[in-house]
């Protein structure tokens, strides 16, 4: 029916970097639409405050996911509480901004770790709890979280991060001609200007840079709520590999950009 085809009900879900920001109105939005939701951040304080702050259906599980073991360790906790896994939502990332002649080799590792590496082993470590959940009828679901910056450049020198979501948007599509064997679905979102820790400007400055913006405003709660639904919930099963740009138009329909 079409009236179920935003529906999560009694679908389980782990979001990365799920504590605040993007990661929070995923999760959000999920658990509205009846999803349990387990969020992860390196952060165990701020994890366990979001957790209670959303309710009975969300679940703490505080884990750095810099690294491969920070990854299988996440999806060992997960195995402790499910074993099943109906959609995965690689978001937690960074940044790194620094001058073309003086950008740090850390600064490009510690971003292409987390932004790039980790989405693809972490969905590594948990591919037996999406196995186990998917079918062809209902399949499972990995949504990493790219950028914008992924798909244009950026003025600003965050060349390791801008590297590192064009990266896993491309990574996205061959993850997606691997999974899909197994009934995964494996898609991306590519955020434009949403106010977070992440992206200060949107959030100290958001009137300013909503006038380079199309739509002439900055990203809601709702928008990336919307779209985050229409890939985990039936009504996204037949969108593969897809990088889906919410944005405003900034990537593709301006003439000028951010």
């Amino acid at each position: 029916m079409t009236t179920d085809l935003f529906s999560l009900l009694g679908r389980t879900a782990l979001i990365t970097g799920g504590s605040r920001g993007i990661g929070k109105m995923i999760a959000k939005g999920f658990i509205d639409q009846g999803a349990k939701v387990y969020i992860s951040s390196r952060k165990p304080g701020a994890c366990d405050a979001t957790a209670a702050e959303l309710g009975d259906m969300c679940v703490s599980l505080p884990q750095d996911v810099s690294t491969v073991d920070g990854c299988k360790a996440l999806a060992a906790a997960y195995a402790t509480h499910e074993s099943k896994l109906d959609i995965l939502v690689n978001n937690a990332g960074a940044a790194w901004g620094a001058a073309f002649d003086e950008f740090p080799e850390n600064g490009w590792d510690k971003v292409l770790d987390l932004n790039l590496k980790s989405p693809f082993f972490l969905t590594q470590a948990l591919a037996p709890a999406l196995r186990a959940s998917a079918t062809f009828d209902k399949p499972a679901k990995v949504i990493n979280v790219a950028s914008i910056d992924g798909i244009r450049p950026n003025p600003q020198e965050t060349y390791s991060y801008q590297a590192s979501k064009s990266g896993l948007i491309h990574l996205t599509r061959r993850m997606a001609a691997r999974l899909i064997q197994d009934n995964i679905v494996v898609t991306c979102i590519a955020p434009g200007a949403f106010a977070s820790e992440m992206n200060r400007d949107a959030r100290d400055h958001g009137e300013e840079i909503a006038k380079r913006i199309p739509f002439h405003r900055i990203g809601t709660d709702e928008d990336m709520q919307g779209v985050a639904i229409y890939l985990a919930s039936r009504a996204g099963d037949y969108a593969v590999g897809v990088t889906i740009a919410v944005d405003g138009g900034v990537a593709f329909a301006s003439v000028g950009g951010v």
